[in-house]
């Protein structure tokens, strides 16, 4: 079909350089350089570093994509880049080459939301997202239940974590066992071997008069990492695999009871789950059991496509093209903050009324520049 949008999306919220190209709903090329290494030592995201390296690998890895997808950059229908949320410094590396390939070839510019491009990209597994689409994002930076009756223009928070993300709390006990960064992988595969009952770690936000679909991590983060140390200064032998699989447990059951307490809520027969953390087996695993059991469709895109990627991007991009959706202008700024009611930025003169007071940081930067 070859009416169906070409388009070329750019990921540079974190530590992956994402480039991605998609036609309609068809993946053509996913392109990633990670600097997750580089990080490592430091034991998180330095924001620093994740921009000098976006800034290093973003024409290898847009070439790339090309090559891989068979189609040269005149071909494309249009650029889309995450706008944010994110690291602004990381962001802005997208931003300025988005705008500049976009600019060079004459093609119209998208930014685009980063957790509303994390639900479209199921549409490259399972097809077209049903409408309205009911997503649990879990990832290191976020953790929300969105309602999504148009992933290009209405998409509304149902709950989001209050403090810690899941990603966070996996990164911070994997700290505490001493299992290195990044912490979801590492633990997962230690909690097949152990027990997830060993140990009964605390629900966050479950009691009857807590929010409905907001997450706590800090408060399970906390008990788990007193417990070792109870467990250390006692002079006993930490059980990892079991401290591992009481964790994972913990954090996966109110996920998913959450999840699934709002599609009932809201009468949505199905569920697509995302981010980072969706690579998860046991949230997987639980997810489809529950949803087995309330009668819910559960769409998870394969794990490559819940991490950070281009491919996820370029999916919501397409769809903007697809929906005459309208382009960004030359103005449009990272935004380290963008709301996730806001799927993609519009030119000024498409504006919400509500003009948003985050950090435009090209504006910052602008002053800095020329100061």
């Amino acid at each position: 079909m070859a009416d169906e949008p070409l388009v070329l999306g750019i990921e540079t919220s974190c530590d992956e350089t994402g480039v991605g190209i998609v036609r309609g709903t068809t993946l053509l090329a996913d392109s990633i350089a990670s600097s997750v290494d580089e990080h490592a030592r430091f034991g998180g995201v330095v924001p620093e570093v994740a921009s000098r390296a976006h800034l290093e690998a973003m024409v290898p890895t847009i070439e790339r994509a090309l090559k891989e997808a068979g189609v040269s950059a005149r071909d494309l229908d249009g650029i889309a880049v995450t706008a944010g949320p994110g690291l602004a410094g990381a962001l802005l590396v997208g931003v300025s080459a988005a705008k500049a390939y976009a600019y060079a070839l004459g093609k119209p510019l998208y930014g685009v939301n980063h957790l509303a491009s994390h639900i479209c990209v199921d549409q490259l597994e399972h097809g077209p997202l049903p409408e309205p689409t009911m997503a649990l994002l879990v990832s290191g930076g976020h953790s929300s239940l969105l309602l999504a009756p148009d992933i290009t223009a209405d998409v509304r928070p149902m709950g989001a974590t209050i403090d810690d993300a899941a990603g966070e709390a996996f990164d911070k006990i994997a700290r505490v066992l001493d299992l290195g960064f990044p912490g979801g992988p590492v633990i997962d595969r230690l909690a097949k071997e152990g027990d997830p009952e060993a140990i009964a770690f605390p629900r966050g936000l479950t009691g009857p008069r807590d929010p409905a679909y907001d997450f706590s991590f800090s408060g399970l983060k906390t008990a788990v990492a007193r417990w070792i140390e109870a467990r250390r200064n006692a002079g006993e032998d930490v059980p990892v695999r079991d401290v591992a699989a009481s964790f994972q447990e913990a954090v996966v059951d109110v996920l998913t009871r959450k999840a699934v307490r709002a599609c009932k809520d809201e009468g949505v027969d199905h569920l697509m789950i995302g981010g980072g953390v969706a690579a998860n087996s046991r949230l997987r695993a639980m997810a489809e059991e529950r949803c087995e059991r309330a009668g819910i469709r559960l769409r998870v895109p394969r794990p490559k496509l819940c991490t950070d990627n281009g491919a996820m991007v370029a999916a919501l991009g397409a769809e903007m093209v697809a929906r005459n959706r309208p382009a960004s202008d030359w103005e449009l700024s990272a935004d380290s903050s963008l709301p996730v009611t806001d799927p993609h930025v519009p030119g000024e003169h498409h504006h919400h009324s509500h003009v948003h007071d985050h950090d435009h940081v090209h504006e910052i930067s602008k002053d800095n520049l020329y100061s």
